[in-house]
């Protein structure tokens, strides 16, 4: 209802210092997650429980600021990130880009953070709270040994997150995708995977969706062979539909309504080149209940958004989850995992 409200308001500002705006209500709000993952959506993911299957993606909270708050906004668990080593400012703004027409982002920002230290810090003060929060860990744009970036974030990370995600998929930094390539993958993960420690979180990939078949066998080859916890299909994509928005030439990676159906695809994908052997969770493009049981019929066992919030306001996550659980019940399932590749 106040988002209603204050939603005109907002569109005036610019979209980064509404999000700052957004990031600074949720710091002032007494809200967090449920210890409770026994609800009709509860599901078990990588040796966690999830209270239910949907989730904040990377990119909203990059400081690791307000993990809880999105919990008690209704999300079954919050990934904050991508986190980096050392602070970086990222890209000049402006640099975020609201596609109202589009219902869509376009951004660029270039994994700007405060980095290692001051995440480490916050995180280190929600010990023993209750709640799922991953941790999307990346590697500084002017390193000369990204993978050692990744193996540091990955030690100092693993006490605080219930989940590692690799982020080598942002398009934003130049050269990061190309350690999507086999032997360039192969060699990270081994160094996260030894840096995390042999008790450490489970640890997720997230790819681009502008992959190649040949790539895509790779990388699921890769990940089983790893044995990583799960792969998260997709980040947003240099590739560009057609557009309405004045703002559709700007530079970065799209996401929103027009990544949906590419998304889902590589979701489609994703579960074909692994066999259902790995867990998928599926995030671009979705903005309803609709769209989350689509991309859990087709392979996911979890679900984040993160631009459709921007339009939809922080009720979007209460809404999605009570009406997932009547699509959930009308399609005869009792459970999510039940669903999860049935179409």
């Amino acid at each position: 209802m106040l988002y209603t409200l204050f939603r005109p308001l907002l569109a005036l500002l610019d979209a980064e210092d509404a999000h700052r705006l957004a990031i600074a209500t949720l710091r002032l709000l007494p809200l967090h997650g449920s210890s409770r993952a026994d609800g009709p959506l509860a599901t078990s993911v990588a040796g966690l429980a999830f209270p239910n299957p949907l989730g904040m993606a990377a990119g909203f909270d990059k400081n690791a600021e307000v993990p809880d708050a999105l919990l008690g906004i209704g999300f079954g668990f919050a990934e904050v990130g991508s986190i980096t080593p050392l602070p970086q400012a990222g890209n000049p703004r402006p640099r975020l880009f609201r596609l109202t027409e589009d219902q869509a982002v376009i951004n660029r920002m270039g994994f700007n953070n405060a980095g290692a230290e001051a995440a480490v810090e916050r995180l280190a003060r929600r010990r023993g709270r209750p709640g799922i929060v991953g941790i999307n860990i990346g590697a500084n744009k002017d390193s000369l040994d990204r993978i050692a970036d990744y193996a540091t974030m990955a030690r100092l990370m693993a006490p605080l997150a219930s989940y590692l995600a690799v982020n080598v998929s942002s398009p934003n930094t130049p050269g990061l995708r190309a350690l999507q390539d086999e032997g360039a993958l192969t060699a990270l993960l081994d160094a996260v995977l030894a840096a995390r420690g042999a008790k450490g979180p489970p640890v997720f990939l997230k790819v681009a969706p502008d992959l190649e078949p040949a790539d895509i066998d790779a990388i699921a080859r890769i990940a089983l062979d790893k044995r990583l916890g799960g792969l998260i299909v997709s980040n947003t994509t240099i590739s560009r539909p057609p557009l309405a928005s004045a703002h559709a030439g700007e530079a970065g990676g799209l996401s929103g309504a027009p990544l949906r159906d590419l998304a889902q695809q590589r979701l489609r994908d994703f579960r074909q080149a692994t066999g259902g052997a790995i867990p998928l969770v599926g995030v671009g493009g979705v903005a309803c209940a609709q769209d989350a049981w689509a991309r859990i019929r087709a392979g996911a066992s979890l679900v984040q958004l993160y631009s459709a919030m921007a339009f939809a306001g922080p009720g979007i996550a209460r809404r999605i989850v009570k009406e997932l659980e009547a699509l959930m019940r009308r399609d005869g399932f009792a459970t999510i995992a039940e669903a999860v590749g049935s179409e």
